[in-house]
């Protein structure tokens, strides 16, 4: 049966209709993709014809107080693959293999991934410029030598343990390197084109230059000559006595400025993967925690005399040997004791059982207080990464034989950082200062300071009084007492011997002990305090014999780097039997032989030169200070 003519017009207008609405939905998506959509597709397609060869930062240099570089950048090219415009990848990766030190069947699975660039790590990262030519004289499709650069330690191992080492990635791993990543790392620039499928430059387009931005440089708070006396040092006590760690630092006690810190053993940045991990990730002076000994009685007498508890020169204290607490008798380091001795003694000799007695004065509530305000028992917040807590009796746990041990530095535990910064407010003028060992950031193509670290007071933990006096009794320490090692000739230096046991397997030890010395000249003045200890030392096992020394030769060799001129008013030397008294050298010239054999108090050897019968000079000169009995050499003349 035939249809209607109607309905074929009615099924006509309905078909006209509906490809009239697909031909306008059509048209709607086609002006929405390239009106809507254009510019984002047009920048995806862009994407996708983009070649990126990265050129990197260059990472902040890490200067010292003087602006000597410890640290900074060489270029150091990385091997790069375009995949898409290697013609022939085996024949690249037969030629490119012997030169990175890797497989060939390695080199060809990097060359052929299926992105736009590939590095060919690890043989082509920071390669030499030696082989990046070699690489480019190849003149391979699709293999790119790019710009990169690593660090470079111009002093081998010197402050390894402050400034950190980097990764392949010129990443900070650990030390400042780590803690100030963010500003030392820079922004990599690229150079950017677009390339057809077969890698080819596309017509009308050009290279796109991104400058990379570089770092930031970091100076520190080091003085660099003083960080190498620090480490000659502890490089001869490590030597010397055979110990199992050493530490030291140095300090500007009125500001908290770290002037020089490091700990033995060390590592040599450059080739860190050579070292143990617990060598590179603990840095003593800040992550160490031990019970400090005698040192720790700084903060005991502090305490006694901002309370008033004890007049140092009119107060007397009688020492048997020992003293009974609680049921404990705890002994002084001399047998036999000290017998009668005014409290300034107690502190010369670091007489246990005075030190037990100013505790009691001052109570366990007066007494941890002190200690608290001090520093000890939290962070002290130095800008550096790894710092312990150290630990104290908590004061319900504090009983009298606690509070004994706790005034000689038993019982507690500190880090030496803990510690040069509180004797630091003790000697100061009654201030505690943030430590701190950034001094500041500058901007590397112009040199000026963007920011300047300035110093952060903490607290004043005792008054202006108490501290003159805590540093006129630590120089007589050196004078006469305990510390008379650390004594240097011409410069007033004050300071403090510890002794403390280690503890092993839960006992302690009568065999290993931490020996260390705080000490900080000018007495009247400080400028620089320095702080060592070395961990079971061989043989002789006290701080005046093993730690004062070292401290000394730091102390006496920084003042001078230092430009620290001496100081009269030094009180004397007290020596002891077998010991030479330091003379000061007479003015020979002039005189004659006659008159030379007849000054028969002459305290020095002479060595004649010449055959004159006048000294017409001397080595050394008139007015050295030379031990009685050193040589003198005179030259003669008419």
């Amino acid at each position: 049966m035939k249809k209607s003519n109607a309905t074929m017009r009615r099924r006509l207008v309905w078909g006209m209709l509906g490809l009239s609405v697909m031909f306008a939905a059509l048209s709607i998506r086609l002006a929405y993709v390239q009106l809507g959509l254009g510019s984002e597709l047009s920048a995806k397609a862009e994407d996708s014809w983009r070649r990126n060869i990265p050129f990197a930062a260059k990472r902040g240099e890490i200067l010292d107080r003087q602006g000597t570089a410890l640290t900074y950048n060489v270029s150091s090219p990385t091997v790069m693959a375009i995949p898409v415009q290697i013609k022939e990848p085996e024949e690249t990766a037969r030629k490119l293999a012997p030169l990175l030190n890797m497989s060939e069947d390695k080199v060809l699975k990097l060359i052929t991934k299926r992105t736009s660039s590939q590095k060919l790590q690890p043989g082509g990262r920071k390669i030499t410029m030696e082989k990046a030519q070699q690489i480019r004289d190849l003149k391979l499709p699709g293999i790119v030598v790019a710009e990169d650069n690593k660090r470079y330690y111009p002093y081998g191992d010197l402050a390894a343990h402050i400034l950190g080492f980097t990764g392949i990635d010129n990443q900070g791993l650990t030390g400042v390197e780590k803690q100030q990543n963010d500003k030392l790392r820079g922004i990599d620039g690229s150079i950017a084109y677009l390339s057809d499928a077969g890698g080819r430059l596309m017509p009308g387009s050009s290279e796109k230059y991104i400058e990379p931005k570089d770092g930031l440089n970091l100076q520190l708070t080091i003085e660099k000559s003083v960080q190498s006396i620090i480490e000659r040092e502890l490089d001869q006590a490590m030597a010397k006595f055979q110990a199992n760690s050493a530490l030291s630092i140095a300090m500007n006690p009125k500001t908290g400025e770290i002037l020089g810190m490091a700990g033995r053993p060390s590592y040599e940045p450059a080739i860190y993967k050579q070292y143990a991990p617990e060598i590179y990730n603990r840095n003593l002076p800040i992550w160490m925690t031990y019970e400090p000994g005698s040192t720790f009685k700084i903060i005991t007498l502090a305490a006694a005399l901002e309370e008033k508890k004890v007049d140092l020169k009119n107060d007397h204290f009688f020492d048997p040997g020992y003293i009974e607490v609680g049921g404990a008798r705890l002994r002084c380091w001399k047998k036999g004791g000290h017998g009668s001795e005014t409290f300034l003694q107690v502190v010369e000799n670091s007489c246990n059982p005075g030190f037990v007695t100013l505790g009691q004065r001052l109570g366990k509530e007066t007494l941890f207080k002190y200690i608290r305000n001090f520093g000890f028992g939290s962070k002290t917040g130095i800008d550096m990464i790894g710092e312990g807590n150290g630990i104290l009796f908590k004061l319900p746990q504090v009983g009298p034989v606690e509070l004994a041990t706790t005034a000689f530095g038993q019982g507690v535990s500190v880090t030496p950082i803990q510690q040069v910064t509180a004797v630091s407010a003790a000697i100061n003028g009654g201030n505690l200062y943030k430590p701190h060992i950034t001094k500041g950031w500058i901007q590397p193509e112009t040199g000026k300071v963007l920011e300047k670290v300035e110093p952060e007071l903490v607290r004043r933990v005792v008054s202006e009084d108490t501290s003159r006096q805590v540093r006129e009794a630590l120089e007589s320490v050196v004078a006469k007492g305990t510390g008379r090692p650390a004594f240097i000739e011409g410069y007033r230096v004050g300071g403090k011997t510890g002794t403390a046991q280690k503890v092993v397997n839960g006992r302690y030890s009568s065999s290993e002990h931490i020996v260390s010395f705080i000490g900080f000249a000018p007495a009247d003045d400080p400028q620089i305090v320095v702080y060592t200890a070395v961990d079971n030392p061989k043989g002789i096992q006290f701080g005046g014999v093993v730690a004062a020394p070292i401290v000394q030769k730091i102390l006496k060799d920084a003042l001078i780097a230092l430009k620290v001129p001496p100081r009269a008013n030094q009180i004397p030397k007290q020596y002891k039997y077998g010991e030479n008294p330091i003379e000061t050298v007479p003015d020979l010239v002039g005189a004659t032989a006659n008159d030379l054999y007849e000054d028969m108090n002459m305290n020095f050897m002479l060595v004649k030169s010449g055959s004159g019968k006048t000294v017409v000079s001397q080595a050394p000169k008139p007015g050295s200070r030379m031990e009685r009995g050193s040589t003198i050499r005179i030259y003669m003349g008419d």
